[in-house]
């Protein structure tokens, strides 16, 4: 397998960013910053202190970026609190928002290809993938929130009872200053999850990426400049959970959470939220089952269930890992879906064949082969994989697992690698309580020909998401979120915009004062 960095060619013609100088020598990172983006200015660390930006394929040192703490996240606070305090961004005009918010995802779509090279540089996932997927939804979610930018709005409510008449109104206004924080797997398109609404509302923002994928992070902070996004709206600070994260989470200035990771880390943040009282929007793990029902056409089934699975590298948080396959098709169904994870192409992500790149990092690699192992040694049926692919990297085979039940491991904790678990099941009734017995519920899917078998299992399912005959579908314009512990509230669509708007009512006597002062 060829480790090798895009070459000089490969790289986009566009000019290096006023004032960056990062000492990189790859041509594709010349545009992306190292330092801190706080109050539109780009600055050092107070402590100085910098951290290395590995390249999955080979776990080497790429890039290495400022280290934002507790003092560079006070500094960053002030500067969004100024920025909607006094700043123009929560006092311009809807339309005037939404003229900026379309440049912004005109200038994504302008640079899609080096952004797809950097996503795929940072995060290891196919340079196909970041070129179809990631990127342009990313530019999608801009755009979509801009449309939405001058039609938040409140109603008027008419008033009329025995002790006068009064004229009532609401007024949606922006919650101030946002914490963001977003994860390693969708590097972009999290970011744009959160931000595109927080921005169509009025807030500033606070931005703390994943610190093992801050480089598209950094290089939008740099297309914010161009678009016109005023100083101190966006501040993009990549740092570590327990300093960076924490420090946000802490701080008393910041009025709204938001944050997409794990159930374990989405606890702390609620924790924090908690202490302030202030409101915290949490997308977390998941372990979402997808039932294949008896009258499905096989073969098109294994391949929409490995898709479901596989996705991303399995690093996704919606991925169908509980497989859930009805026994009438149960043999024939675990067959080919090990010979199709067998066939998956594992390697560099910037060869073309390749369908599954390497895993985010040392870490990541030894949690999945130890769950692997571990559902050996509860007695699944390892099919296919099991091991690293190679020596060098992060990298997984795929694997699939056969006659997984619910109280094995692997069945119960989110893995977060490419790792297909199989359960047989034989009655309706039977598969949506097995389903539903798990403390996740963000996302599902049903495989069937069978109205009466989609409707009734779709409702039933405790989830989210539900996707019939198709799988990972991210439209801008649809929520997504999740039930018990996969969170609290719901990004895109109309219905994240209600996690970054306070809502208030304004009464006005129509005939004076009331006569009972």
């Amino acid at each position: 397998m060829p480790s090798i960095l895009p070459t000089a060619e490969a790289a986009p013609a566009h000019p290096v960013v006023k004032g960056v100088a990062n000492g990189s020598s790859n041509p594709l990172l010349a545009n992306v910053p190292n330092k801190l983006f706080i109050g539109g200015q780009w600055v050092d660390a107070e402590s100085g202190k910098t951290f290395p930006v590995l390249d999955p394929r080979t776990g080497e040192e790429v890039f290495r970026v400022a280290e934002a703490d507790k003092a560079d996240v006070d500094k960053a606070v002030a500067a969004a609190r100024k920025a909607f305090d006094e700043g123009p961004w929560p006092r311009m005009s809807g339309k005037t928002r939404d003229k900026i918010l379309v440049k912004l995802a005109e200038l994504i779509e302008a640079n899609a290809e080096e952004l797809a090279k950097i996503e795929s540089l940072d995060n290891g996932k196919p340079l196909a993938m970041s070129k179809i997927a990631d990127i342009p939804l990313s530019a999608d979610h801009f755009r979509y929130y801009a449309g939405w930018a001058d039609k938040i709005h409140g109603k008027t409510i008419p008033c009329d009872n025995m002790l006068g008449k009064w004229f009532a109104y609401t007024l949606h206004e922006p919650i101030g200053v946002v914490g963001q924080i977003i994860p390693w797997n969708f590097p972009l398109l999290m970011l744009a999850w959160k931000v595109a609404p927080a921005l169509a509302a009025g807030n500033t923002i606070v931005l703390k990426p994943a610190e093992q994928t801050p480089l598209n992070a950094l290089r939008f902070a740099t297309l914010c400049e161009e678009a016109g996004i005023p100083a101190g709206t966006v501040n993009v600070l990549p740092g570590y959970g327990p300093t960076a994260g924490a420090a946000i989470c802490r701080h008393p200035q910041v009025d709204k959470l938001a944050f997409t990771g794990s159930t374990e880390v989405g606890r702390i943040v609620m924790r924090e939220a908690a202490e302030r009282i202030v409101p915290v929007s949490l997308e977390l793990g998941g372990k979402s089952p997808l039932i294949v029902d008896k009258s499905v056409d096989v073969d098109k089934a294994v391949e929409q269930a490995h898709f479901a699975c596989f996705f991303n590298h399995g690093q996704c948080c919606a991925a169908g890992t509980r497989t859930y396959v009805h026994a009438d098709i149960y043999d024939e169904f675990v067959q080919k879906a090990a010979a199709r994870a067998q066939r998956r192409v594992v390697g560099d992500p910037f060869e073309e064949a390749t369908e599954q790149g390497p895993q985010i990092d040392q870490d990541q690699l030894d949690k999945i082969l130890n769950l692997m192992s571990i559902g050996e040694r509860e007695g699944a049926r390892l099919m296919c994989g099991g091991k690293r692919h190679g020596e060098k990297g992060y990298f997984i085979q795929p694997t699939v697992f056969a006659d997984v039940t619910e109280d094995m491991t692997i069945a119960r904790e989110e893995i977060f690698g490419p790792v297909q678990s199989i359960l047989k099941f034989h009655t309706t009734e039977e598969v949506i309580k097995r389903a539903n017995q798990n403390e996740y519920g963000l996302a599902s899917g049903i495989l069937s020909n069978d109205v009466n078998f989609i409707n009734t299992v779709s409702r039933s399912l405790k989830a989210g998401t539900v996707w019939v005959n198709t799988y990972n579908v991210y439209e801008s314009g649809v929520p997504f979120g999740g039930y018990k512990s996969s969170g609290i509230g719901r990004d895109k669509g109309e219905y994240a915009l209600e996690a970054y708007t306070q809502v208030k009512a304004v009464y006005q006597a129509l005939e004076g004062e009331p006569d009972w002062y």
